[in-house]
């Protein structure tokens, strides 16, 4: 059935104006992105990347899931907390922050561990899912509960001084699902930055280019990194991207 469209306000008008211009997002791009529904695990680093840039474009709806509190080591690169938010509930801290840049989205601070008994309840009813989380039972919960729902998920990741950048759809028949990329059982490399350390300003820049495939999801323009995997090397200073194609011995295939 046929449905008025619903004309932006002058303040609205004002405050995204710098996307309305944008002959690739303009004014139905814009309406898209203030009525989306996104989820978002993670309130960690990448979060604290993502997170400002999807409040600051009006994104309607954002589920926060993060089951953790703020500690000390965090404030190197989660720059969404300060030192008075040590030992509180990271997503109610993180809400509280995202609504001084932007009052109208509508957070949803939800402090629960995301599992496979719980992910498909978590993460239903978004339009995308971006996954900073920061272990691989999680990021496989997240995948395999969005492959089933048909949401896709802009998967973001960092090393020491490595990160990388992906958007999954595996319910296309080319495209490939989370586990092509990693493998299965991928505990080997469940490794934390604790252990290994990791350079704040990338966690940043990870946050900041998944906040770009997320919009990229909501109100499609140019070319966007499905079937592809972005690369950067911050020890060098490059990146590259490669094509991810389905394993033909993965249960997607």
């Amino acid at each position: 059935m046929w449905q008025a469209v619903t004309p932006l306000s002058d303040l609205q008008l004002d405050r995204y104006a710098r996307h309305i211009v944008l002959p690739e997002v303009g004014g139905g791009g814009q309406r898209r992105i203030l009525r989306a529904r996104v989820a978002v695990v993670g309130a960690g680093g990448i979060g604290a990347g993502l997170l400002p840039w999807l409040v600051a474009a009006g994104v309607g709806r954002i589920r926060l899931i993060d089951p953790d509190t703020v500690s000390r080591s965090n404030l190197q690169r989660q720059t969404l907390f300060t030192a008075e938010d040590i030992g509180a509930p990271k997503v109610e801290r993180a809400a509280r922050a995202l609504a001084r840049i932007n009052p109208d989205p509508a957070i949803e601070p939800v402090a629960a561990r995301l599992t496979r008994e719980n992910a498909a309840l978590l993460l239903a009813g978004a339009d995308v899912i971006a996954d900073g989380s920061d272990n691989f039972a999680c990021r496989l919960a997240v995948a395999d509960a969005a492959r089933a729902l048909e949401i896709p998920v802009v998967s973001a990741a960092v090393g020491p001084f490595d990160g990388q950048l992906t958007t999954l759809r595996p319910w296309h028949a080319d495209q490939p699902c989370y586990r092509c990329l990693v493998g299965h059982d991928p505990r080997t490399t469940d490794r934390s930055c604790a252990d290994t350390g990791v350079l704040g300003a990338l966690v940043g820049t990870l946050g900041s280019l998944a906040a770009i495939e997320v919009l990229r999801e909501i109100a499609p323009f140019g070319e966007g990194l499905a079937g592809r995997l972005l690369l950067i090397d911050a020890l060098s200073m490059r990146q590259r991207t490669v094509t991810l194609t389905k394993d033909p011995a993965c249960s997607c295939a």
